[in-house]
């Protein structure tokens, strides 16, 4: 989709900065802000499992360290190695319920195939400040 090609192809130079000596699961990852700044995240694996972070974490979470909010972000891009779409795992999932608008684009993309969604579509009935 020429409307997101920036951050896919940001989101696909990040993928080459992943560390995954453990699952040869490359991914990257970019959040695009409202004022046109570009924040990149690969995946970053651990022989502790747990404390692997992944790229969509890593993205958004340097937006947010840059002072940028929610309001503040345009989209995010997911991409993956492999000719499959990669979804957020659920941490990521919850993470992102938190720190997009419900409508924000999260563009998934393979070689051959682009999917727009948002959280909304991703995580329904999801866990919020609401819940609290």
């Amino acid at each position: 989709m020429v409307k997101y090609n920036d951050i896919l192809s940001r989101a696909y130079k990040a993928m080459e900065n992943a560390y995954a000596p453990y699952s040869n699961f490359f991914v990257g990852a970019c959040v695009k802000t409202k004022d046109g700044n570009y924040f990149i995240g690969a995946n970053v694996e651990n022989a502790s499992y747990g404390l692997t972070n992944c790229a969509e974490r890593n993205a958004i979470f340097q937006a947010y360290s840059n002072g940028y909010r929610q309001d503040d972000i345009e989209a995010i891009a997911i991409v993956g190695k492999g000719n499959t779409l990669i979804t957020p795992c659920g941490a990521c999932r919850q993470v992102l319920v938190e720190l997009l608008k419900r409508d924000t684009p999260i563009v998934l993309g393979t070689k051959d195939e682009v999917v727009v969604t948002n959280i909304e579509e991703l995580m329904p009935m999801s866990f919020t400040s609401d819940s609290l």
